[in-house]
């Protein structure tokens, strides 16, 4: 499986640095400041993994969530933000995010959930492999 990440950040300079961290880590990395661009990108391409800012210019983080959600939920999105108090876990969850993380946040923890997405997804993929086997037969 690929490992394609979408990052969503209008902050340019947070944006670039999670860049660089997961093109290190061996990542295929995607960037929009906007939910408006992120939109645009999901149209040309199938991301399963996103790392979304919740205060967005336009539509912010939650409601691009409930919208990849709805277009494709086998996909794993993680919220970042800087405004914790906007923007409840609560409001997250209930939005479809797998998790949330607050500004300034360890890159090193944001390697390790898109981590364990990708084999999260890996094992989906391969329960559904075999479910499909066992119907042929």
């Amino acid at each position: 499986m690929e490992k394609h990440v979408l990052l969503v950040d209008d902050e340019v300079p947070i944006l670039k640095m999670m860049t660089r961290a997961f093109t290190r880590a061996g990542y295929e990395v995607e960037t929009a400041e906007s939910a408006e661009d992120a939109m645009e990108l999901i149209k040309t391409y199938k991301y399963m993994v996103f790392f979304l800012d919740l205060n967005l210019p336009g539509m912010n983080g939650i409601d691009l969530c409930r919208q990849i959600r709805k277009d494709n939920p086998l996909t794993i999105l993680y919220a970042v933000t800087g405004f914790a108090t906007t923007f409840e876990v609560f409001d997250c969850r209930q939005a479809g995010f797998e998790d949330y993380f607050t500004k300034p946040v360890e890159l090193k923890k944001l390697l390790e959930a898109a981590e364990q997405a990708f084999q999260k997804l890996a094992r989906w993929k391969r329960e559904e492999e075999s479910f499909n086997l066992k119907d042929v037969h």
